[in-house]
């Protein structure tokens, strides 16, 4: 690769290469304890293609230690996609717990289409943001509750270049790594230790939410009940984990998370690494998200509908926009003032891309104007055309952005 020098990492731990290489298919093939290995790719049945074995220095207190070490990094980087794609974003990092989210669809192996791939990259964070608020907490609907501490742990996260064959998201979260834990608004002081937790903790925070979803999803398929979903919530199932789940699953042909623990770290115990979503789940994953978005003291009401305009979003508000519904009964027009800020993106993508949008929150009259408080996106549907209703009670009058005040 070009200026392939610069590329190297400084301080690669020998024993964390050696774990790397072999889960990537390579052997060792000789070498003497505590001083050297060698280890070479494995090679399919039938190949007549030979690569050099590579020798990997084990003694770092020997003197041509970073020597040998820059040695065998320069020979291993020699093969360009390898190297880029495979081996060096796992060395460039100490230690890392891979989240790896992949998505087939009808193009072609590898590839994916630029909205599927954003919406795919838009609901791993949400995936990972779900998880970790899940750490401090169960709830049915966090909105903005542990928002920050989410952020944090985010921050800490790297992103992964996609693996060949697939389209797939990875999230490298350093397992040593340390993310700051800070009293929840409100809170008593003696709430949260005000210190820092490992990522790993909330690693596996993320990997239980999912797993509980999915066990949640599999109840419903054989039951035909939410109630799952409901009793799930102690466990990690949420208004924003179902509808992170929902984003991967929408029109794939195959769709999974696949965890891969840090060998370097004592993997968890009684947690799964793979699991898998089905487009047909998506219905079911929109009810739940709409009855977990709910509160169950307030009266709450689904609509579809046109984003017709959008209010300037205000710093520290989750935003207004309005909606045009597509539904034969209910208001024609709702103004929706949402719960959670991260909704907003949402209805911006649905106006400019001309989708229809399915929101819930309680709904007020206020002389003749219909609002939408404390509103949620459940998700984002398809082109417009496909959802008009057969009757519209009028035509629009402004399309653009405006003022709501």
């Amino acid at each position: 690769m070009d200026n392939v020098e610069s590329a190297i990492p400084e301080n690669v731990d020998p024993r964390r290469l050696q774990v790397v290489l072999k889960d990537l298919g390579w052997d060792e093939v000789g070498g003497r304890e505590g001083v050297y290995a060698r280890y070479s790719p494995s090679r399919p049945e039938g190949s007549s293609r030979t690569t050099p074995s590579v020798l990997i220095p084990l003694d770092q207190t020997a003197s041509d230690f970073r020597l040998l070490m820059h040695s065998a990094l320069l020979q291993l980087s020699r093969e360009r996609d390898f190297w880029t794609r495979s081996l060096y974003p796992r060395i460039a990092l100490s230690s890392s717990d891979e989240f790896r989210f992949r998505k087939e669809s009808r193009a072609p192996s590898g590839l994916i289409s630029w909205r599927s791939g954003e919406r795919l990259i838009e609901s791993a964070r949400r995936t990972l943001l779900a998880g970790a608020k899940y750490y401090l907490g169960p709830e049915r609907h966090y909105v903005n509750r542990h928002g920050r501490f989410a952020s944090r742990y985010l921050d800490r996260v790297m992103m992964g270049q996609t693996a060949p064959g697939s389209y797939i998201v990875t999230a490298l979260a350093p397992p040593d790594d340390e993310v700051s834990l800070k009293p929840s608004p409100g809170a008593l002081p003696s709430a949260w230790d005000p210190g820092s937790i490992r990522l790993r903790t909330v690693n596996e925070a993320v990997a239980h939410a999912v797993g509980a979803t999915v066990e949640a999803l599999e109840h419903f398929r054989s039951s035909g009940s939410l109630s799952g979903f409901e009793s799930g919530v102690v466990d990690g199932v949420s208004y924003e984990m179902t509808n992170a789940i929902i984003g991967i699953a929408t029109n794939a042909d195959e769709a999974d998370l696949t965890i891969e623990w840090d060998k370097a770290s004592a993997p968890p115990i009684d947690l799964e690494n793979r699991f898998e979503f089905r487009a047909s789940d998506v219905p079911t994953l929109t009810q739940a998200a709409i009855r977990l978005a709910e509160d169950q003291s307030i009266s709450h009401v689904s609509i579809t509908g046109r984003v017709h305009l959008l209010a300037k979003k205000q710093a520290g508000s989750p935003g207004v926009f309005g909606v045009d519904s597509l539904l034969s009964t209910g208001p024609r027009k709702v103004r929706v003032r949402l719960a959670d800020d991260e909704d907003y993106h949402e209805a911006i993508r649905a106006h400019e891309e001309d989708l229809a949008i399915q929101v819930s929150g309680r709904l007020e009259k206020e002389g003749n104007l219909s609002w939408l408080y404390d509103a949620t996106v459940i998700r984002t549907l398809g082109p417009l055309d496909e959802y008009e209703a057969s009757r519209r009670s009028r035509s629009e009058a402004n399309t653009d952005q405006l003022d709501l005040f």
